[in-house]
């Protein structure tokens, strides 16, 4: 072994006076010799020292006089065509068996005993012109080299690389018996090989060979996370899909189920026109109650199957004023209506000026203005406090739903509703101007509201007999009311004297009493000239417990107080 290695350096240095002269003869040839003194130091890391043997010694000095030969006869040819110009010392262990195979056709019996060696020389040789991390190991291991042929072995990396790899590729499509799978172990034995060479130069060529194979069958045929990670890499895009993605998927998919049912949406056939609510207007359910006392006319009746059809927009529809300019006025085509401008008009609920319904914020009650009538009934109660204890309101019978609209500048949310009635589509206006409101009415059902969420309950004129019936329907609001919440009743039965008006305030007098609600405040104001009681929700069970009589009584703990219509 120790005279392999000797008479390898000797080569090397035999070689090195060689490039020399060839240096200052041919130019071409000088590049070649650097490239191959370049890729015989990373050759030496993968080529065990093992495969120097007495035969290939004598193959290398035949190797010598043929390459003597070849580099005479090389200046009157092209670069690209020496591919047989092959230095001694282009690999440590497998330069001979290299070598050899430029002499391949001259000998066929030499080639068949350095087949596999030199195959995979040649593998690792194509491998290292690809990789740059084998380059610069190269120049740190070949100690023996000075800085010129440093310099010479980076110029020939550059102009070489495509010569060598080609050299390898024209190699092996005369060797038909190597296969694309030798290829990939001989790359990536050499990159092990590599590895292996800092730790120790001494190891068999079992553990190598084993080496490479694993590491040949892991880049192969990766692990089960390896394989998702490459399957999430090259699919990722499809794998996490936006929102974006999956909105364009669903209106695709809706787009062609829309094509195959073929269905074509027609305009709904009712006299109530653009107005049409279907659990409103329908005339059949309506037809078939057996009373209307209670409002049940008002009520919500959906029918068993939905109406397929569209409901027309307005003639002359624009697009909705923006808030807060909508407050004060909306387009009148949107909501065509001038019934409730008459009857209204001069309590200033709405009136009608050009193409524009315009709203001077009065009301039945607040005929001045919802501003002044907001802030007259903090001034008679003081726990009101708008925007601070009580910032939820619930407006029952609210018409247009000024009150609520202006509540918005203390600070308040309110939630309006007014029933479908004669005064056509109020609560309609309402949303047309921007201010929250449904269509409800207080009838023999719940509100669409759970327990206690109100801070207050408001009532203008509301035109709902409280107090009969056991006062059912002002149980309903105790229902949503929160305790230490406020009832504000603004009615005729509060500062009028006829006899139908103190028949219902005494009435109201004992069902609040009996439901151990507060008369806080009874005020009058001067200027629109009406009257206000504010009541209070008690906020504990203390009260309902000292009654001389349970009537109404309380309620069962199987009644959920959350439980909306």
């Amino acid at each position: 072994m120790a005279n392999g290695k000797y008479t390898r350096v000797d080569g090397r240095r035999s070689a090195s006076s060689y490039c020399s002269t060839v240096t200052i003869t041919v130019f071409v040839a000088l590049c070649l010799v650097g490239v191959w003194m370049m890729t015989s130091s990373s050759s030496s890391s993968v080529v065990p020292v093992q495969n120097v043997d007495e035969p290939a010694q004598e193959k290398k000095s035949e190797a010598k006089e043929q390459l003597t030969e070849s580099n005479e006869s090389s200046s009157n040819q092209q670069f690209e065509d020496n591919n047989a110009d092959l230095p001694e010392d282009a690999t440590k262990g497998g330069k001979n068996e290299k070598i050899q195979e430029n002499i391949e056709k001259s000998d066929e019996k030499s080639n068949e005993e350095s087949k596999f060696d030199d195959g995979s020389n040649r593998q690792m040789q194509n491998d290292d012109n690809k990789t740059g991390d084998g380059d610069s190991k190269t120049d740190s291991e070949g100690g023996e080299t000075n800085t010129d042929e440093s310099e010479k072995k980076s110029y020939s990396d550059e102009n070489g690389n495509k010569s060598d790899s080609d050299d390898g590729e024209k190699k092996s499509d005369r060797k038909s018996e190597e296969s694309s799978g030798e290829k990939v172990d001989g790359q990536v034995e050499e990159k092990e090989d590599q590895n292996e060479n800092k730790e120790s130069e001494k190891s068999s060529d079992d553990k190598k060979e084993d080496g490479s194979k694993n590491q040949s069958s892991n880049e192969l045929f990766p692990s089960g996370a390896q394989l998702e990670l490459t399957n999430e890499t090259t699919t990722q895009k499809g794998s996490f899909s936006t929102q974006a993605t999956e909105s364009k998927n669903e209106k695709e998919a809706q787009q062609s189920s829309n094509q195959q049912n073929g269905y074509n949406w027609k305009l709904c056939n009712v006299t109530a026109g653009a107005d049409f609510i279907p659990c409103l207007d329908n005339l059949q359910a309506i037809k078939k109650l057996r009373s209307t006392k209670h409002y049940e006319h008002r009520e919500r009746h959906c029918p068993e199957e939905p109406p397929t059809c569209l409901v027309p927009l307005p003639e002359g529809y624009k697009r909705s004023i923006e808030w807060p300019t909508s407050r004060e006025k909306i387009w009148y085509y949107n909501v065509p209506h001038t019934k409730l401008a008459k009857i209204k008009g001069h309590q200033n609920w709405v009136k009608v000026t050009g193409e524009y319904l315009t709203f001077p914020g009065g009301g039945t009650q607040f005929k001045n203005g919802a501003l002044h009538y907001i802030d007259f009934i903090q001034e008679s109660v003081p726990d009101v406090a708008w925007g601070k204890r009580t910032r939820v309101v619930l407006d029952v019978g609210c018409g247009v739903a000024s009150f609520g609209g202006f509540l918005f500048d203390r600070g308040v949310l309110s939630m309006s509703f007014a029933p479908k009635d004669e005064h056509e589509a109020q609560v309609q206006f309402a949303l047309e101007r921007g201010i929250p409101a449904i269509s409800a009415v207080m009838g023999t059902e719940r509100l669409p509201f759970p327990g206690i969420v109100f801070d207050a309950v408001h009532c203008a004129r509301c035109r709902v007999p409280w107090h009969i019936e056991g006062g059912k329907l002002l149980l309903e609001l105790n229902r949503v009311l929160r305790p230490g919440g406020f009832f504000i009743w603004s009615a005729t039965p509060v500062y009028q004297k006829l006899p139908e008006d103190v028949e219902i305030w005494n009435a109201m007098s004992q069902l609040i009493k009996a439901m151990c609600w507060e008369l806080v405040s009874i005020s009058k104001d001067t200027i629109n000239k009406v009257g206000i009681a504010v009541y209070r929700k008690p906020t504990s069970n203390e009260c309902y417990e000292k009654r001389s009589q349970q009537q109404p009584p309380v309620c069962s703990g199987s009644d959920d107080p959350n439980a909306a219509w």
